[in-house]
């Protein structure tokens, strides 16, 4: 392997073998470690988790069901973020869609101390 391959540089500097084993997809463990420590923390305790709890304390449910059903509904979920995010960063400037996405949360935030 090269020492290109070691240091994360793109796949244009990574071994023939190796580039085949990524596809055409670089991977930013950075930028991964990061969405995924996001996403992990911000799923702790919601709604979501405590109701796949409830699906897995019926006894007469697999276990397995309700962990393959709640993880496709989790990465369906996050395939259609994508999408939008995709869609949504062709029309409108990357700095204005984090606005928008504060000025969403603060307002979800707000709506939710008011409703409690």
């Amino acid at each position: 392997m090269t020492r290109a391959a070691c240091s994360g540089a793109s796949l244009k500097t990574i071994s023939p073998e190796r580039s085949n084993l990524i596809g055409d997809y670089g991977m930013d463990w950075k930028i991964f470690l990061t969405i995924f420590a996001s996403v992990f923390i911000a799923e702790l305790g919601d709604k979501t988790q405590l109701a796949t709890m409830l699906f897995a304390s019926d006894k007469e449910v697999s276990k397995m069901t309700v962990f393959v059903a709640a993880s496709l509904a989790l990465v369906v979920a996050s395939a259609l973020g994508v999408l939008a995010g995709s869609v949504l960063s062709e029309y409108i400037n990357e700095k204005y869609l984090h606005y928008i996405a504060g000025v969403g949360f603060v307002a979800i935030g707000l709506f939710t101390l008011y409703k409690a």
